[in-house]
Protein backbone atom coordinates (compact mmCIF):
# COMPACT_ATOMS: atom_id res chain seq x y z
CA UNK A 1 0.00 0.00 0.00
CA UNK A 2 1.31 3.34 -0.85
CA UNK A 3 2.44 5.91 2.05
CA UNK A 4 2.92 9.35 1.96
CA UNK A 5 6.03 10.71 2.84
CA UNK A 6 4.29 12.24 5.99
CA UNK A 7 3.56 8.78 6.99
CA UNK A 8 6.64 6.89 5.88
CA UNK A 9 8.22 9.67 8.36
CA UNK A 10 6.24 8.90 11.35
CA UNK A 11 5.46 12.60 11.62
CA UNK A 12 2.74 13.64 14.03
CA UNK A 13 2.58 17.07 13.89
CA UNK A 14 1.74 18.71 17.27
CA UNK A 15 -1.46 20.93 16.69
CA UNK A 16 -2.64 21.40 20.52
CA UNK A 17 -1.28 25.10 21.92
CA UNK A 18 -1.77 24.03 25.49
CA UNK A 19 0.43 20.72 25.15
CA UNK A 20 2.85 23.36 23.10
CA UNK A 21 2.97 25.66 26.23
CA UNK A 22 3.62 22.45 28.72
CA UNK A 23 6.87 21.32 26.58
CA UNK A 24 8.35 24.90 26.37
CA UNK A 25 7.45 25.39 30.20
CA UNK A 26 9.31 21.92 31.06
CA UNK A 27 12.37 22.66 28.57
CA UNK A 28 12.33 26.43 30.11
CA UNK A 29 14.71 27.79 27.50
CA UNK A 30 17.22 30.57 28.73
CA UNK A 31 18.74 33.53 26.79
CA UNK A 32 21.85 32.05 27.21
CA UNK A 33 21.31 27.95 25.81
CA UNK A 34 21.74 26.88 22.81
CA UNK A 35 18.76 24.26 21.84
CA UNK A 36 18.93 21.45 19.35
CA UNK A 37 15.35 20.31 17.90
CA UNK A 38 14.92 17.21 16.88
CA UNK A 39 12.39 17.25 13.96
CA UNK A 40 11.19 20.94 13.48
CA UNK A 41 7.75 19.92 11.64
CA UNK A 42 5.91 22.82 10.59
CA UNK A 43 8.28 24.79 13.24
CA UNK A 44 5.34 25.44 15.90
CA UNK A 45 7.72 23.86 18.94
CA UNK A 46 10.58 25.89 16.80
CA UNK A 47 9.43 29.38 17.05
CA UNK A 48 8.46 29.17 20.64
CA UNK A 49 12.11 28.13 21.38
CA UNK A 50 13.36 30.54 19.88
CA UNK A 51 11.50 33.43 21.76
CA UNK A 52 13.61 32.54 24.83
CA UNK A 53 16.76 30.65 23.74
CA UNK A 54 19.67 32.43 22.38
CA UNK A 55 19.54 30.08 19.32
CA UNK A 56 17.66 26.73 18.38
CA UNK A 57 19.51 24.42 15.51
CA UNK A 58 16.30 22.93 14.18
CA UNK A 59 16.68 19.84 12.36
CA UNK A 60 14.34 18.51 9.89
CA UNK A 61 14.49 15.33 7.64
CA UNK A 62 11.81 16.22 5.38
CA UNK A 63 13.27 18.70 2.35
CA UNK A 64 9.78 19.72 1.67
CA UNK A 65 9.53 21.75 4.95
CA UNK A 66 12.70 23.55 5.08
CA UNK A 67 11.99 25.93 2.56
CA UNK A 68 8.81 27.63 5.03
CA UNK A 69 10.92 26.62 7.92
CA UNK A 70 13.21 28.84 6.40
CA UNK A 71 11.16 31.22 5.80
CA UNK A 72 9.18 31.68 8.58
CA UNK A 73 11.74 31.46 11.25
CA UNK A 74 13.38 34.42 13.06
CA UNK A 75 17.26 34.78 12.54
CA UNK A 76 18.26 33.22 15.83
CA UNK A 77 17.34 29.51 14.56
CA UNK A 78 19.09 27.70 12.08
CA UNK A 79 17.60 24.78 9.90
CA UNK A 80 19.74 21.80 8.93
CA UNK A 81 17.89 19.70 6.67
CA UNK A 82 19.07 16.10 7.61
CA UNK A 83 18.37 13.25 9.85
CA UNK A 84 18.80 13.74 13.49
CA UNK A 85 20.54 10.67 14.19
CA UNK A 86 23.55 11.20 11.67
CA UNK A 87 23.89 14.75 13.10
CA UNK A 88 26.76 15.15 14.95
CA UNK A 89 26.46 16.72 18.26
CA UNK A 90 29.74 17.30 19.75
CA UNK A 91 30.73 19.43 16.20
CA UNK A 92 27.56 21.20 16.81
CA UNK A 93 29.00 22.39 20.67
CA UNK A 94 32.07 23.00 19.39
CA UNK A 95 31.48 26.27 17.05
CA UNK A 96 28.02 26.54 19.57
CA UNK A 97 30.40 28.22 22.22
CA UNK A 98 28.15 27.15 25.74
CA UNK A 99 29.41 24.47 27.92
CA UNK A 100 26.67 21.67 26.82
CA UNK A 101 24.04 21.72 24.51
CA UNK A 102 19.90 20.92 25.25
CA UNK A 103 17.92 18.94 22.98
CA UNK A 104 14.30 18.53 22.23
CA UNK A 105 11.49 17.80 20.14
CA UNK A 106 8.67 15.64 19.44
CA UNK A 107 9.92 12.15 18.06
CA UNK A 108 9.17 10.38 15.60
CA UNK A 109 7.64 6.86 16.74
CA UNK A 110 10.13 4.95 14.56
CA UNK A 111 13.35 6.90 15.65
CA UNK A 112 12.84 6.66 20.18
CA UNK A 113 15.00 4.10 20.83
CA UNK A 114 17.96 5.22 18.41
CA UNK A 115 17.62 8.82 19.34
CA UNK A 116 17.68 7.46 22.89
CA UNK A 117 20.89 5.53 22.50
CA UNK A 118 22.55 8.40 20.33
CA UNK A 119 21.91 10.47 23.70
CA UNK A 120 23.16 7.81 26.01
CA UNK A 121 26.84 8.15 23.34
CA UNK A 122 27.19 11.58 22.90
CA UNK A 123 25.88 12.49 26.63
CA UNK A 124 29.05 14.72 27.60
CA UNK A 125 28.07 17.08 24.54
CA UNK A 126 24.52 17.63 26.57
CA UNK A 127 22.97 18.62 29.81
CA UNK A 128 19.63 17.41 29.40
CA UNK A 129 16.78 16.26 26.34
CA UNK A 130 12.93 16.85 26.79
CA UNK A 131 11.27 14.42 24.28
CA UNK A 132 7.81 14.04 23.44
CA UNK A 133 7.71 10.26 22.52
CA UNK A 134 5.52 7.35 22.59
CA UNK A 135 3.62 6.56 26.66
CA UNK A 136 5.16 3.40 25.84
CA UNK A 137 9.05 4.64 24.97
CA UNK A 138 8.64 6.45 28.25
CA UNK A 139 7.65 4.17 30.89
CA UNK A 140 10.51 1.83 29.74
CA UNK A 141 13.28 4.55 30.75
CA UNK A 142 12.12 5.17 33.68
CA UNK A 143 10.65 1.96 34.82
CA UNK A 144 12.38 0.42 37.69
CA UNK A 145 13.02 -3.39 38.54
CA UNK A 146 10.41 -5.99 39.05
CA UNK A 147 8.14 -4.22 36.70
CA UNK A 148 7.36 -5.15 32.83
CA UNK A 149 8.61 -2.12 31.54
CA UNK A 150 12.50 -2.75 33.26
CA UNK A 151 14.73 -3.14 30.55
CA UNK A 152 18.57 -2.34 29.34
CA UNK A 153 17.68 1.03 27.76
CA UNK A 154 16.21 2.67 30.61
CA UNK A 155 19.07 0.84 33.23
CA UNK A 156 21.63 2.53 30.88
CA UNK A 157 20.06 5.84 30.89
CA UNK A 158 19.26 6.47 34.38
CA UNK A 159 22.56 5.61 35.16
CA UNK A 160 23.69 9.03 33.10
CA UNK A 161 20.71 10.95 33.70
CA UNK A 162 17.89 11.63 35.89
CA UNK A 163 14.65 10.68 34.18
CA UNK A 164 11.17 11.73 34.74
CA UNK A 165 7.87 11.56 32.86
CA UNK A 166 6.38 15.19 32.60
CA UNK A 167 2.73 14.14 31.39
CA UNK A 168 1.13 12.67 29.12
CA UNK A 169 -0.90 14.13 25.65
CA UNK A 170 -3.53 12.49 23.85
CA UNK A 171 -3.54 10.90 20.54
CA UNK A 172 -6.03 13.91 19.73
CA UNK A 173 -3.16 16.50 20.37
CA UNK A 174 -1.53 15.77 16.98
CA UNK A 175 -2.42 15.96 13.14
CA UNK A 176 -3.31 12.95 12.24
CA UNK A 177 -3.79 11.43 15.20
CA UNK A 178 -1.46 8.62 16.38
CA UNK A 179 -2.48 5.29 17.51
CA UNK A 180 -1.04 5.48 21.23
CA UNK A 181 -0.74 8.06 24.04
CA UNK A 182 2.57 10.04 23.73
CA UNK A 183 4.55 11.30 27.11
CA UNK A 184 6.93 14.09 27.82
CA UNK A 185 10.06 12.64 28.49
CA UNK A 186 12.93 14.66 30.53
CA UNK A 187 16.18 13.33 31.16
CA UNK A 188 18.51 15.78 33.16
CA UNK A 189 22.17 14.81 32.69
CA UNK A 190 24.17 13.84 36.24
CA UNK A 191 26.85 15.41 37.74
CA UNK A 192 28.53 11.88 37.28
CA UNK A 193 27.27 8.40 36.02
CA UNK A 194 25.72 6.28 39.44
CA UNK A 195 28.19 3.42 38.02
CA UNK A 196 31.19 3.96 36.23
CA UNK A 197 31.84 2.80 33.11
CA UNK A 198 28.46 1.66 32.85
CA UNK A 199 27.59 3.08 29.40
CA UNK A 200 30.55 1.70 27.85
CA UNK A 201 29.76 -1.85 25.35
CA UNK A 202 30.56 -4.28 27.62
CA UNK A 203 28.17 -3.70 30.11
CA UNK A 204 25.50 -2.79 27.02
CA UNK A 205 26.08 -6.57 25.66
CA UNK A 206 26.02 -7.95 29.22
CA UNK A 207 22.47 -6.35 29.40
CA UNK A 208 21.20 -7.65 26.42
CA UNK A 209 22.13 -11.49 27.00
CA UNK A 210 20.68 -10.83 30.96
CA UNK A 211 17.29 -9.72 29.86
CA UNK A 212 17.37 -11.86 26.16
CA UNK A 213 14.65 -14.22 27.30
CA UNK A 214 12.92 -11.97 29.97
CA UNK A 215 10.99 -15.41 31.57
CA UNK A 216 14.15 -17.37 31.97
CA UNK A 217 16.34 -17.38 35.08
CA UNK A 218 19.19 -15.03 34.73
CA UNK A 219 21.82 -17.74 35.39
CA UNK A 220 20.39 -19.41 31.74
CA UNK A 221 20.51 -16.57 29.98
CA UNK A 222 24.70 -15.84 31.10
CA UNK A 223 24.89 -19.48 30.67
CA UNK A 224 25.43 -19.08 26.93
CA UNK A 225 28.71 -16.44 27.55
CA UNK A 226 29.93 -17.16 30.82
CA UNK A 227 31.94 -20.92 31.99
CA UNK A 228 30.12 -22.17 34.83
CA UNK A 229 32.82 -21.76 37.11
CA UNK A 230 32.79 -18.69 36.44
CA UNK A 231 28.78 -18.31 37.12
CA UNK A 232 28.95 -19.69 40.57
CA UNK A 233 31.97 -18.08 42.06
CA UNK A 234 30.08 -14.99 41.18
CA UNK A 235 26.86 -15.95 42.49
CA UNK A 236 28.42 -17.11 45.56
CA UNK A 237 30.45 -13.67 46.21
CA UNK A 238 27.17 -11.68 45.95
CA UNK A 239 25.01 -13.99 47.82
CA UNK A 240 22.62 -13.84 44.60
CA UNK A 241 20.21 -16.85 44.13
CA UNK A 242 20.35 -18.86 40.94
CA UNK A 243 16.73 -18.34 40.55
CA UNK A 244 17.42 -14.84 40.24
CA UNK A 245 15.60 -12.86 37.29
CA UNK A 246 16.98 -10.01 35.27
CA UNK A 247 13.80 -8.07 35.66
CA UNK A 248 14.33 -8.50 39.39
CA UNK A 249 17.82 -6.54 40.03
CA UNK A 250 18.17 -3.39 40.76
CA UNK A 251 21.20 -1.68 38.27
CA UNK A 252 23.95 -2.06 40.60
CA UNK A 253 23.62 -5.81 41.16
CA UNK A 254 23.66 -5.96 37.77
CA UNK A 255 26.84 -4.31 37.08
CA UNK A 256 28.47 -6.13 39.90
CA UNK A 257 27.48 -9.39 38.28
CA UNK A 258 29.22 -7.99 35.28
CA UNK A 259 32.23 -7.05 36.86
CA UNK A 260 32.69 -10.42 39.07
CA UNK A 261 31.97 -12.29 35.65
CA UNK A 262 34.61 -9.88 33.73
CA UNK A 263 37.15 -10.59 36.48
CA UNK A 264 36.94 -13.95 36.37
CA UNK A 265 36.90 -14.43 32.29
Amino acid sequence: MYKSRRHALGQHFLANPGVLRKIVSAVAPRPEDVIVEAGAGRGVLTAELARQAGRVVAVEKDERLVPGLRQAMPANVEIVQGDILALDLRAILGRAGVPALRLAGNIPYSISSPLLFKVLDERRALSDATFLVQKEVAERVVAGPGTKDYAPLGILLRNEFEARIAFLVAPGSFSPPPKVQSALLVLKRRAAPLLAGAADEPFRLFLRAAFAERRKMLWKNLARRAAPAALEAGYAALGLPRTARAEELAPDVLYAIFRELRSKA
